[in-house]
C-alpha cells in the first residue's frame, strides 16, 4: 500500500507527534495553560503527544510521599491511572512554586505539602482535563458535556480515543478560569488504600538517585574542617601531612573562617586529607558552656517570672487560684538537644556552566534560601542559579536551615576554585553529630490546681527556650509581641478547654545552633501536657481517657476531632484491657492541623521495659494516600520513642560529645513489637502527617512506665529512671 503525504500533512503530523500542554498557574494563582516553555515557563502538569502525563512536585522528596501524594491528585483530577503518570521535581522559582504556608519561600516543612497543594495540583489537573475534552469536542463536532476521561482515554457521544491524540489542540486553547473539580463521589485513586508509592520502584531497584550518589565528571570533593566550638574561628592551619595523601589536591580557609575546605579528587582521599589536617582554632568569641550550665540555665528560668506571658491571662490570679486548691501539683521537665540524624548525610554538588552559570545538585528543601545565597556569594544574577532538587535520604527538617548552611559552605568552597571543576561538599556522619544544627534544649515548669472534686482550677505553665525563629528570615512570621510560637506551640493553643491557664516564655541563649526538628515545639509540649494530664487524672481519681474527654466537652469542632482520635486509639488499642503483666499509656495533641491518639502497651519493669504495641489513631481530613499516611505514622512513632527512649547531645566546653551511632543510637526494628494505625473517615481539607505522628509517641510511652514505675520527667529516659530491654 502506498501512502502519500503532503509536506503541509508531514509537517502538521510532526507537529502533533511532538506536541506537548503544559497546565500551571501564574504568579497571580490564575491557572494558565500553553503549549511551550515559552508560554507556560512552570507548569503543574505535563502531558506529551503519547498521552504520557508528568506532574511537577514542587515539594521535595525526603521519604514522606509528596511525590506519590501530589501525583494522585493530578491523576484523579486528569483521569489516568497511576501507571500512566510520573513525576518530575519543580525548579527554583518561588513566584509559581511558593508554599502558601511559608509566604514568598519555595519549600517543604512544617507537614503543609498536601495542605497547601491539594487544591492547586486538583486545579491544575482539572484544568488539563477540560482542556483535553475541549479539543476533542472540536475535533469531533460534538458536545463537551457528553464527553469524559478514564484511565487515560477520552469518550462520550460514540466515540473514543487516547488523550494524547488531543494535546496538539488542547495546547492552542485558553485554559478555564474555574476548572471543573470531581466531586469526591466520583474519586478513584483519591483515599484509594492499594495505592502504592510512586517513588518505592526506584529505591529498591537502585535507580533513585540521591544527591550523594551524584557523581560528575571531573568533580572534586569537599570536606571542611569546622570549628569545634560555636563562634570559633580559623587561626592558621597546616596541611603538611595531607599533602603526602593521593588524590589531595589543596586546602584552603573558608572565607567566613568557619572552617578550612579540604578538596580531594575522590571522598575517601578528602576524608584522609581532612584527618591529616593540623587546624589552630581562635576560641576567643566561642561558645564555652556545658549542658549541666546550660541545663541549670533553663531551670533558673523557668523557676523566675517569665520574660513574655504568652496567652495574656492574669499571672497573678491564676497563681492565686493554684494557691487555693485542694489539690496543688507541681513538675519540672528538661529537655536535652537533639540531632537530627538523616540517614543520608548532608551532601551537594555545584556544576559550573559554560554561559557563566552554575547547577546546584540537592535534596533542597528549602530552594529559595540557597538560590539566593549561591546567587550572592558567587555574584550571579538569579536566573543564572539553577537548582536540580533530588532525592533525600531523610531530613527531620535539617536540609532546612535559615541560613543555607551547607549550600553556603558548598557556595564559598566554590567560590575560591578557578570554577572550571564541579565541587561536591560531603559530610560524614561525625559532622553531621557534632557540627550540626539541634532541637533546642528546653525547661518547664507547671503548677496546676484541682479543686475538691478533682476538676481543674488553674493551670501555671512556665517555659525557658533556646529559640529557633529569632534572628532569622522566618522571625517575622513566627515571632510575635517577643514570643517565638515554636518555642510554645502545643500549650496556649492546646484544644483542652482548661479553666485559669497562664503560658510564660522565657529566652535563654542557645549554646550550638538550633533548629527545627520532626515537630518542632510540639516535641516537648505535647509531653509535658500528656504527662500533666495523666497526673491530674490520677490525683483526681479518674480514668485517664475519661478525665481528658472531660476537658473537650462542649467545644467546638476542634474539641470534638481531638475527642474522636482519643475515643478511637483508646478503642483499638484495648484501653484499660492489658494482659497480665502489661501496662498501657494514652496521649493525645494536636499539631501540623491534625489530631493524633496513641495507646502505649508495655511490659516489664521500669529496669527492662519492652515496647509491645502502639496504636494510633489519626485524623488529617481527607486521606490522600492511606498508605503514606500509615507509613508517616509509624515513623513518626518510631522517631519520637527512640530519641525519648535514649537520645540526647551533650557538651563539654562548648563542645560536642557525641560523635556516631555508637553514642547517638537510633531506633532498632526490635524496639517496637507492633503497630497499628487508624485513620478517622473525614471530608475535610487535607492536613499534616509528616510530623503528628511523633509528638504523642513520647508521653504515651512514659505514662505507660508510670503506670507501675517512676514518673520520667527529664529526658533520655534511659538516664533518667528506665531501660529497655
Amino acid at each position: 500500500m502506498t501512502i502519500n503525504t503532503s509536506r503541509r500533512g508531514f509537517l502538521q503530523g510532526a507537529a502533533a507527534a511532538s506536541a506537548v500542554l503544559l497546565v500551571g498557574v501564574r504568579p497571580d494563582g490564575a491557572v494558565a495553560a500553553g503549549g511551550s516553555d515559552a508560554t507556560m515557563l512552570n507548569p503543574f502538569v505535563r502531558i506529551s503527544a503519547d498521552g504520557r502525563v508528568t506532574a511537577i512536585v514542587k515539594h521535595f522528596e525526603k521519604g514522606q510521599g509528596p511525590a506519590t501524594g501530589l501525583t494522585t491528585l493530578i491523576a484523579e483530577e486528569v483521569g489516568v491511572t497511576m501507571d500512566q503518570i510520573d513525576y518530575d521535581f519543580a525548579p527554583s522559582n518561588p513566584e509559581v512554586y511558593n508554599n502558601l504556608a511559608f509566604g514568598p519561600f519555595q519549600g517543604t516543612g512544617g507537614s503543609t505539602a498536601m495542605a497547601n497543594s491539594y487544591m492547586q495540583y486538583r486545579q491544575a489537573g482539572a484544568a488539563a482535563r477540560g482542556l483535553l475534552i475541549e479539543a476533542a469536542a472540536q475535533e469531533w463536532g460534538v458536545d463537551s458535556g457528553s464527553l469524559s476521561i478514564t484511565d487515560g482515554v477520552v469518550s462520550g457521544a460514540g466515540k473514543s480515543a487516547p488523550l494524547g491524540n488531543f494535546v496538539a489542540t488542547a495546547a492552542t486553547l485558553d485554559a478555564p478560569a474555574e476548572p471543573s473539580l470531581k466531586d469526591p463521589s466520583e474519586f478513584s485513586l483519591i483515599g484509594n488504600p492499594d495505592i502504592r508509592r510512586k517513588d518505592t520502584p526506584p529505591k529498591v531497584n537502585g535507580t533513585a538517585i540521591y544527591a550523594m550518589d551524584l557523581h560528575l565528571d571531573n568533580q572534586m570533593v569537599v570536606m571542611i574542617a569546622r570549628a569545634p566550638r560555636m563562634g570559633a574561628t580559623v587561626a592558621s592551619f597546616d596541611d603538611a601531612d595531607a599533602r603526602g595523601i593521593k588524590g589531595f589536591i589543596q586546602a584552603m580557609t573558608l572565607p567566613n573562617k568557619a572552617g578550612v575546605a579540604v578538596y580531594a579528587e575522590h571522598t575517601w582521599a578528602a576524608f584522609q586529607a581532612r584527618d591529616a589536617l593540623s587546624v589552630e582554632w581562635d576560641f576567643s568569641a566561642a561558645e564555652s558552656r556545658s549542658s549541666d550550665q546550660i541545663r541549670e540555665e533553663l531551670i533558673a528560668a523557668v523557676n523566675a517570672d517569665p520574660e513574655y506571658s504568652v496567652n495574656k491571662a492574669d499571672q497573678a490570679e491564676v497563681a492565686a487560684r493554684i494557691d487555693g486548691a485542694a489539690q496543688v501539683l507541681e513538675e519540672t521537665y528538661y529537655f536535652p538537644l537533639l540531632a537530627h540524624a538523616p540517614m543520608e548525610t548532608l551532601t551537594c554538588t555545584i556544576e559550573p556552566l559554560a554561559d557563566g552559570g552554575i547547577i546546584l545538585h540537592d535534596g533542597a528543601q528549602i530552594p529559595t534560601g540557597p538560590h539566593m545565597a549561591l546567587s550572592q556569594i558567587l555574584e550571579l544574577p538569579m536566573e543564572k542559579v539553577q537548582i536540580k532538587t533530588m532525592f533525600a535520604g531523610g531530613s527531620f527538617g535539617r536540609r532546612a536551615t535559615p541560613e543555607a548552611d551547607y549550600q553556603v559552605e558548598a557556595g564559598l568552597a566554590f567560590a575560591i576554585t578557578d570554577r572550571t571543576r564541579p565541587v561536591k561538599l560531603v559530610w560524614s556522619r561525625e559532622d553531621d553529630i557534632r557540627g550540626g544544627y539541634y532541637r533546642p534544649a528546653v525547661a518547664h515548669r507547671v503548677r496546676v490546681g484541682l479543686d475538691a472534686d478533682g476538676q481543674i482550677v488553674g493551670w501555671d505553665h512556665r517555659i525557658a527556650a533556646q529559640s529557633i525563629m529569632k534572628g532569622t528570615a522566618f522571625e517575622g512570621m513566627m515571632v510575635h509581641d517577643g514570643v517565638d510560637h515554636s518555642s510554645v506551640e502545643g500549650v496556649p493553643d492546646s484544644p483542652y478547654q482548661i479553666p485559669g491557664q497562664f503560658v510564660g516564655l522565657t529566652d535563654v541563649a542557645k549554646a550550638t545552633s538550633v533548629l527545627w526538628w520532626r515537630s518542632v515545639g510540639h516535641t516537648h509540649t505535647a509531653y509535658v501536657m500528656e504527662t500533666m494530664m495523666d497526673m491530674a487524672a490520677q490525683a483526681a481519681g479518674r480514668d485517664a481517657v475519661e478525665f481528658r474527654l472531660s476537658l473537650l466537652e462542649g467545644g467546638g469542632a476542634d474539641q470534638e476531632r481531638l475527642a474522636d482520635v482519643l475515643k478511637l486509639a483508646a478503642e483499638k488499642g484495648g484501653w484499660g484491657n492489658a494482659p497480665d503483666g502489661r501496662h498501657q499509656g494514652i496521649a493525645v495533641h494536636k499539631s501540623f492541623g491534625s489530631y493524633a491518639a496513641q495507646v502505649v502497651e508495655i511490659s516489664g519493669g521500669a529496669d527492662d521495659v519492652t515496647i509491645e504495641k502502639v496504636t494510633c489513631a489519626i485524623d488529617c481530613g481527607l486521606a490522600v494516600n492511606p498508605d503514606v499516611i500509615k507509613a508517616q505514622m509509624e515513623g513518626g512513632i518510631g522517631y519520637g520513642l527512640g530519641h525519648a527512649m535514649r537520645n540526647e547531645v551533650t557538651l563539654t566546653e562548648g563542645e560536642v560529645d557525641q560523635y556516631n551511632f555508637p553514642d547517638y543510637e537510633p531506633l532498632r526494628i526490635g524496639d517496637i513489637g507492633a503497630i497499628e494505625v487508624h485513620i478517622m473517615p473525614s471530608a475535610e481539607a487535607p492536613t499534616g502527617v509528616g510530623e503528628p505522628g511523633t509528638p504523642p509517641a513520647a508521653p504515651a510511652l512514659a505514662n505507660a512506665i508510670a503506670a507501675s514505675g517512676p514518673r520520667i520527667t527529664t529526658l533520655p529516659m534511659n538516664a533518667n529512671g528506665a531501660s529497655f530491654a
